[in-house]
C-alpha cells in the first residue's frame, strides 16, 4: 500500500507533470472505483490542473476555479503516468485498469488496481474536506507545527498498542503498515507497547522515530518516477517484509506476527528485549 513517503512522491511527480495542463478526459472504466456522482466526471473536462496536494494517503489533484478528483489508493491500487496515452477508448472488462486521465498533450496517467478486492476510491468534490476520510485525518507528521508536544498530547490517555496507535489515520495522517513497523524499529519499542505507558524519554525518542523515517523515506523517493516508486520503497526498509532476514542493526533473525489480513515484522534484540512474540492473534501483549 502507498504510504505517505511514497503519496509525497506521486504528488511531486504530479505537480511537475500537470500543473497547468487541460485535462481534455476522464473515463471511468471500472465504475465501482467512483465513490461520488456530483459534480459528475466531466465536470473536470476542460480544466486546467492547478496544483496537486497530498492529504494523508491522499492524491488531490486541484484544478482551476473547478472540483478537485481525489483518489485513495487503498492497499493494491497505483497510478501510471504515459507520455502518450494510447489511442481509442479503454474497454470495461477484468483487467486492472480502473480510471484514465488524458492531457491536452496526449500525456496523462491511469490508476489501476490489483487483486480482487477493489478499494481503490475516487471523488470528485468541490472541496477535499467532503471527502469522508480527508474529513476525518488527523495531522500530518511531517508538518511543520507537528512538534514533541503536539505527539505526546496525541497519545496521551492512548490506551491502545503503538502499532495500532500510529497506523490509525485520525490520529496521524499517513503511516501505514510498512511505515510503522520501520518507526518502531528504529525507536527499539515493542509494536505491542501501550501508547499510554511511554515515558517522556520513550515519546521524545518515538517522536524522532517518526520524523526521521518519514523524512528519510520521502527524500529517498524524491525525484524518482511513479513507475519506480514500489521497488524503491521495498529496497529501503529494514524489517517490514523481511522476515526471516537478519536486522540490519543486530544481526538477529527477523520474526514476524501474522493477523488475519495483514502482518507485522520486528527485531526482537532491538524491539522486545529478545524476547520472540507469540505468533498468534490472541497472544499475551509485550509492554
Amino acid at each position: 500500500m502507498p504510504e505517505l513517503p511514497e503519496v509525497e512522491a506521486l504528488r511531486d511527480f504530479l505537480t511537475e507533470h500537470l500543473t497547468g495542463r487541460e485535462i481534455v478526459r476522464v473515463l471511468p472504466v471500472a465504475i465501482s472505483v467512483l465513490k461520488t456522482y456530483d459534480p459528475p466526471l466531466t465536470a473536470l473536462e476542460g480544466r486546467r490542473v492547478a496544483a496537486v496536494h497530498r492529504h494523508g494517503k491522499f492524491l488531490d489533484v486541484e484544478t482551476a476555479d473547478g472540483p478537485h478528483l481525489v483518489t485513495h489508493l487503498a492497499r493494491a491500487g497505483w497510478l501510471h503516468w504515459k507520455d502518450g496515452l494510447p489511442s481509442g477508448m479503454p474497454k470495461p472488462g477484468k483487467g486492472p485498469l480502473a480510471l484514465r486521465v488524458a492531457l491536452e498533450t496526449g500525456a496523462g496517467f491511469d490508476l489501476t488496481e490489483a487483486g480482487t478486492q477493489k478499494r481503490l476510491a475516487v471523488y470528485v468534490v468541490a472541496d477535499p474536506q467532503q471527502v469522508p476520510g480527508v474529513a476525518r485525518l488527523g495531522p500530518d507528521p511531517l508538518a511543520d507545527d507537528f512538534d514533541e508536544a503536539r505527539f505526546a498530547a496525541l497519545l496521551d490517555g492512548e490506551r491502545r498498542q503503538l502499532k495500532g496507535a500510529l497506523r490509525d489515520q485520525s490520529l496521524i495522517a499517513g503511516v501505514g503498515n510498512a511505515y510503522s513497523d520501520e518507526i518502531l524499529h528504529a525507536a527499539k519499542m515493542s509494536p505491542f507497547k501501550l501508547a499510554a505507558s511511554l515515558t517522556d524519554a520513550e515519546t521524545a525518542r518515538l517522536y524522532a522515530a517518526l520524523r526521521g523515517t518519514l523524512t528519510e523515506a520521502v527524500e529517498r523517493s524524491r525525484g524518482i518516477a511513479a513507475g519506480r516508486l514500489k521497488a524503491e520503497k521495498k529496497s529501503g526498509l529494514r524489517v517490514h517484509g523481511r522476515a526471516s532476514e537478519p536486522c540490519p542493526v543486530c544481526g538477529d533473525t527477523i520474526r514476524e506476527v501474522s493477523f488475519s489480513d495483514s502482518s507485522l515484522q520486528y527485531c526482537p534484540t532491538c524491539q522486545t528485549g529478545g524476547k520472540p512474540l507469540a505468533d498468534r492473534r490472541m497472544s499475551r501483549l509485550l509492554k
